[in-house]
């Protein structure tokens, strides 16, 4: 019997190493690192190029060693990771020919993006870069309903001058730099149009896609250069889809990027962060539906990971060291398998073919799998300690009592105690 899972449309970029391994590493960090309240504080407290110089002037990184982030993203069972190049503030953490405002003229006095790369390529891990389409820094960006100084009874002055378009090549000559200096690239995150006031005209995203697809033929390219056609992934921010995320109608390649807290800049005062048991959820969540999880990280001031990331990575890991089986290689279970149970999740790896149930909620002695014939399965265990799991139904005089369905039921006799993981797996083996 054939099996239906969605099938994107092929893209221009490669997505086939990007499928299979689903979890990435972002990095957030900047001059917003000083002042530790919020990537976007420059926007949100409307302040001036002064005002925020000082943070430039002070930048000075003196504990970043990349080795130390690229083992924690590894041991997290990361493959991938994207660096924030430049964020909207316009700074930069590589020593582009094309601007002053970059790390080599700050206290540290050297590129940060370079060994990073290295590093994070030295554990195995593909390399993605966000570059901002905005920059509230260069003299040519027009001062928009977005810019921060917004509001200032100076705008009209502000504006004088300014030319978008030159702006424009500008931020095209950049993203020549990153996609022809650092080697192969396998992603590019292009962030963001907000039309009418900016969008495709304003950053020419037509030649701009021209630039990209003919230095980097292969690259991952995300949806936000506010054109219809050409990238390669949807990405929804901050928020779980229902299902796999279709556009026009049609089933898409879609990565859900998400943060350990509320923002993700380093926030030093900021208290909503995400359990553990949250955070593996989401994983597995957004694996079920087809997509990959993009997990935030905020560095410090002074270049370290927050020991609350650190902590959460570190957990994530452990997890991930014993089923990370159920995650890479693994999409959406086919609709022939019928619907996961209440409180569980389906993942399936069309190669193997087996199917796990991620169990978010232990329950009492059974679980049903409704739809899925106990004919179509060789065995089923524990994922975490190779444990079997009896595939053995209630007596049949308690039937009479369960209110069972006549639907095909595979049914599963669990142990009393969950399992010491954060979220036990079962791995079915299908015939």
């Amino acid at each position: 019997m054939s099996l239906t899972i969605p099938q994107p449309d092929p893209t221009p970029g490669d997505t086939s190493w990007f499928t299979h391994d689903r979890f990435g590493m972002f990095i957030h960090w900047g001059l917003y690192a000083m002042g530790a309240r919020h990537e976007w504080l420059k926007n949100y407290e409307q302040l001036t190029d002064e005002r925020y110089e000082r943070y430039f002037k002070f930048f000075d990184p003196d504990l970043y060693d990349p080795e130390v982030w690229a083992s924690a993203a590894e041991n997290a069972g990361m493959k991938y990771f994207v660096i924030t190049t430049k964020h909207h503030e316009g700074f930069c953490l590589w020593d582009s020919a094309l601007t002053d405002y970059k790390a080599t003229n700050t206290p540290a006095k050297r590129d940060l993006l370079r060994p990073m790369v290295d590093a994070f390529r030295g554990h195995g891990l593909k390399t993605g870069f966000y570059h901002s389409l905005i920059d509230w820094h260069h003299p040519d960006f027009v001062v928009d309903g977005v810019h921060p100084q917004r509001n200032s009874p100076e705008k009209d002055a502000l504006n004088t001058g300014r030319d978008q378009s030159r702006y424009a090549q500008y931020l095209h000559g950049q993203v020549r730099e990153i996609l022809s200096e650092f080697g192969k690239i396998d992603i590019l995150w292009c962030d963001f149009s907000y039309p009418p006031q900016k969008g495709r005209l304003e950053w020419d995203s037509e030649n701009l896609y021209k630039l990209i697809r003919e230095l980097q033929p292969n690259i991952i390219l995300n949806d936000r250069l506010d054109l219809e056609s050409g990238w390669d992934i949807k990405t929804p921010e901050q928020f779980q889809p229902r299902q796999w995320v279709h556009f026009n109608g049609k089933p898409v390649t879609w990565e859900a990027c998400q943060t350990f807290s509320g923002s993700w800049g380093y926030h030093r005062d900021e208290s909503s962060w995400k359990s553990l048991e949250m955070l593996i959820q989401m994983l597995i969540d957004t694996v079920s539906k087809g997509g990959n999880l993009l997990l935030n990280v905020g560095p410090t001031g002074r270049g370290e990971f927050d020991v609350r990331a650190l902590d959460r990575l570190q957990g994530m890991g452990e997890w991930m060291k014993r089923h990370s089986r159920a995650i890479y290689g693994c999409t959406q279970a086919p609709t022939e398998l019928g619907d996961a149970p209440r409180d569980c999740r389906y993942t399936y790896n069309p190669t193997t073919n087996q199917l796990y149930v991620h169990v978010l909620a232990w329950p009492f002695g059974q679980l049903y799998l409704d739809g899925l014939d106990p004919a179509r399965v060789e065995y089923a265990q524990l994922l975490n300690d190779a444990s079997e799991v009896l595939m053995k139904d209630i007596d049949p005089w308690q039937h009479d009592f369960s209110g069972d369905n006549k639907r095909a039921s595979l049914a599963l006799r669990l142990p009393i105690q969950k399992p010491n993981v954060t979220v036990p797996v079962i791995e079915i083996f299908l015939k």
